[in-house]
């Protein structure tokens, strides 16, 4: 079974290359502790996901990432004919002890994974400058500067972020348990809104 490293325990043995660690198709069950270990926002929470992929160094999971339909609704309508051409990096994020260029060796094997096994033509990404994010990975793996998306807000809950959408999420026409525990902690004053700067937009044409 493969090992999924969740702590800072862990460092990739001397000797060992970027091009040395494998890249392989998974599914959220394996990896979500360790994006809500290792990603800013904590949270796959609300996330449509249609692809998952995971980085390892031998069998250690040292790195992972999500793609799924753009989160803005009708936001594909941008970059393609239909929503089907268009996906959208969702989740990116590895160990902190990790050579350099892992994470654009990751992201140019799932470039290369998604132009032969689907038929995207298009991955969108956005850069949160919220969190003082500007993109350099996505500069780094050939992607387009697109500009920046306009200014949005979130909800503080504990110590992870969620989007404002997250109160409205349904299931059956109810609204979901989560959405309705956010709802109770946005009066309770529990969690609160945050305004944020609108995000840099990077795209990345596979076809």
């Amino acid at each position: 079974m493969l090992k999924s490293l969740l702590y800072d325990d862990y460092s990739v043995p001397l000797g060992k290359r970027v091009t040395d660690f494998d890249v392989k198709e998974t599914n959220i069950q394996c990896v979500r502790d360790f994006i809500e270990t290792w990603h800013y926002s904590k949270s796959v929470n609300g996330l449509r996901i249609s692809h998952v992929f995971g980085l390892y160094c031998d069998s250690t999971l040292i790195g992972a990432m999500i793609y799924g339909p753009l989160g803005m609704a009708n936001a594909w309508r941008k970059y393609g004919e239909s929503e089907s051409d268009v996906i959208e990096l969702r989740r990116l994020c590895c160990i902190d002890a990790t050579p350099k260029c892992t994470e654009s060796y990751f992201i140019g094997k799932t470039q290369r994974w998604l132009k032969k096994n689907t038929n995207y033509k298009i991955i969108v990404s956005y850069a949160d400058a919220y969190h003082g994010h500007r993109g350099t990975i996505y500069k780094a793996t050939n992607f387009k500067y697109e500009g920046l998306t306009s200014p949005g807000r979130l909800i503080q809950y504990g110590d992870k972020t969620y989007h404002d959408k997250a109160i409205r999420t349904k299931y059956k026409n109810k609204l979901k348990p989560f959405a309705q525990k956010l709802r109770d902690a946005l009066e309770s004053g529990d969690a609160y809104y945050v305004n944020t700067p609108g995000k840099h937009i990077y795209t990345f044409k596979l076809k």
